[in-house]
């Protein structure tokens, strides 16, 4: 258990960490520059790992169109939402609103692929949906007037995250995790720089300087390439319900470094709506992690 924890709060540490790195290079690299090169350190790094592990031959058959699809919905544009909401709003306040991601992914599973909602699940998507509110203080004006763009994209960001999880599980299902993770990234890195180089081309050639690999050997090479094995390593050794306690901490670390490193304010309504997201995070998953629970009891039976 103790290896768990210290999986879990490194995890915690690294992707809390990652709103920091997205915040300092979106100035100098551009959205999409953020976007390619994340995917390229993540997955030049996963690469490495598949080829130690003799496992490059799992790559040949491959479905395309889904892991086109997932790369886009999972990768490429939540990224690129990320990086454009850093540029009106905090990382801090960013990484709150990214806990919101569960809330979505049940609510997508309900409405489009034929997922059941149970009395609780209603309450925990309410109660997420007033902590958001709560995030804005209560001001709706202040959402459609100063924080339309920031908060608005990172809410995209978390949608395009349920959707992805939900195609992941019904068409990658049988694949190994690390040929899943290098052969999303690696088609979100063709995407990402498809676009870089229409909009931005000055992005490929902006990566020059100690701080922005630095970073990005932070967010690519350890946020994208590291995370993916800390996180699975907790599903396996531990149970996806231990590796998904990581939610509850990535917005908490995020605050800390966001205000230690950038000087960012952590504000009471912050705090308070932080406590409500994570509260309707559990009860609208709660009823799902207790039937998953019982299920694996009769199996292991």
């Amino acid at each position: 258990m103790k290896r768990l924890y210290l999986a879990l709060f490194t995890l915690s540490l690294i992707w809390g960490m990652s709103f920091l790195f997205i915040k300092l290079l979106v100035v100098d690299l551009g959205v999409w520059g953020v976007v390619f090169w994340r995917c390229a350190f993540g997955a030049g790094t996963l690469l490495v790992m598949l080829i130690v592990q003799r496992k490059l031959n799992t790559l040949r058959k491959l479905p395309l169109i889904p892991i086109l699809f997932i790369a886009l919905l999972n990768n490429a544009l939540p990224w690129a939402l990320i990086a454009v909401s850093e540029t009106t709003i905090s990382s801090s306040l960013a990484s709150v609103v990214n806990a919101t991601t569960p809330i979505w992914t049940i609510l997508i599973g309900f409405t489009i692929f034929g997922s059941q909602m149970k009395k609780m699940q209603w309450i925990g998507v309410g109660v997420g949906f007033f902590g958001i509110l709560v995030l804005l203080e209560l001001n709706l004006f202040q959402l459609f007037h100063d924080n339309l763009l920031g908060v608005g994209t990172m809410l995209g960001a978390t949608i395009c995250y349920g959707f992805g999880a939900h195609l992941s599980r019904r068409y990658l299902q049988n694949i190994p995790i690390t040929v899943i993770s290098f052969s999303t990234l690696a088609m979100a890195g063709v995407i990402s720089g498809l676009m870089m180089a229409i909009i931005q081309p000055s992005g490929f050639m902006a990566v020059g300087s100690t701080d922005i690999i630095l970073s990005l050997i932070g967010l690519g090479v350890f946020g994208s390439g590291f995370a993916y094995l800390l996180y699975y390593y907790m599903v396996k050794e531990g149970s996806a319900e231990f590796a998904s306690l990581v939610t509850y901490l990535v917005p908490i670390t995020a605050m800390i470094w966001g205000s230690l490193l950038l000087g960012e304010k952590i504000t009471p309504h912050m705090l308070f709506g932080l406590i409500l997201i994570f509260s309707g995070v559990y009860l609208s998953s709660y009823k799902t992690k207790a039937s998953k629970h019982k299920v694996a009891k009769k199996i292991a039976v």
